[in-house]
């Protein structure tokens, strides 16, 4: 079969980048001139209630422009890269029968790659496992299951945080069902995204620039009610093992909340710092995304949303 020729593909844009650095602020001027919608691709926006640490667009900021893909489960729900594809997939095909143009803001490196590139053939959720295994995290501290990880599959454990022990559960659950290295599977067959033409823009402000819009970020968040946001979620029942209790900056006001182990002020250099480790790491992925065109500034410089704008119509460049 052949493929389909330029001309029959629908267009998508994928606007990546560093928390920060302004990918919704771009998102919704490209989608204003171009007639597009938003998607956003990010795994702490699909859970609801975790509002303003999370980033969420204020409903008020986003300009008309409907915004997809955030606020999709409870907090105590499991959300896969594979859950997001699937409901991508629904949303996509929603936005091109109504003759718009979709326009991911991507912030999650792995839920875009498993948009883009598919996913590998790893075996099912084992309930019977994952239940062992969460009593062994609750027995031994969180860090436990992260070295069972690392003995077991050094690779894995390598590229997953101590403390996320969601994915380290899956991980580990992954190797003993699977009987192979995580890697090994994720490498192998996947099906690819088809019928669109990507066009990907990067955003690459300086480092130190982006550091201190981190900085001023946290900061205004704190000020916008984040602190309160927290006390909310704590008082609603939220347990802290829930996933997004897991997230940059909950984590650390929970604790701020609960054991009043430092001040505001320190807490909150506490989760500017880990921001700015992440957005490294988000870097650092990015970087090895293929045919990006990279553009040296933050999403919402005139210069950049003019550069976009060129890259988007190159026809008419």
């Amino acid at each position: 079969m052949n493929p389909p020729s330029p001309e029959a593909l629908a267009r998508l844009i994928v606007i990546l980048g560093p928390t920060a650095s302004g990918k919704s602020a771009l998102g919704i001027s490209l989608a204003e001139r171009l007639g597009g919608e938003v998607l956003v691709c990010d795994s702490t926006q699909v859970y609801r209630h975790f509002d303003i640490g999370t980033g969420k667009v204020p409903f008020v900021e986003q300009r008309g422009i409907p915004h997809h893909l955030v606020d999709l489960v409870e907090p105590h729900e499991v959300f896969t890269a594979g859950e997001y594809r699937r409901r991508a997939l629904e949303v996509l095909e929603d936005v091109r029968r109504r003759g718009n143009l979709p326009i991911i803001t991507a912030g999650t490196g792995l839920y875009l790659r498993a948009l883009l590139e598919g996913l590998a053939d790893a075996p099912e959720r084992s309930e019977e496992l994952r239940e062992r295994l969460r009593k062994k995290a609750k027995q031994y501290g969180p860090g436990y299951l992260h070295r069972v990880l690392a003995r077991m599959d050094k690779e894995a454990a390598s590229k997953i945080a101590p403390r996320d022990t969601q994915k380290i559960i899956r991980a580990i659950e992954i190797r003993k069902l699977a009987g192979k290295p995580v890697g090994e599977i994720h490498r192998g067959g996947r099906t690819a995204l088809e019928g669109y033409d990507v066009t990907k823009i990067g955003l690459a402000p300086q480092r130190e620039a982006l550091y201190a819009r981190i900085n001023a970020r946290v900061e205004a968040m704190v000020a916008a009610g984040w602190l309160e946001e927290v006390r909310g979620l704590i008082a609603r029942g939220v347990p802290a093992a829930a996933k997004p209790f897991q997230f940059i900056g909950y984590s650390d006001l929970r604790e701020y909340i609960e054991r009043g182990y430092a001040t505001t002020a320190d807490a909150i250099l506490r989760i500017q710092q880990a921001t700015r480790r992440f957005s490294k790491r988000q870097t650092t992925w990015f970087r090895r995304e293929p045919n990006v065109n990279w553009l040296p500034d933050f999403g919402d410089d005139p210069s950049v949303i003019s550069a976009a704008h060129v890259i988007t119509h190159p026809t008419n460049s």
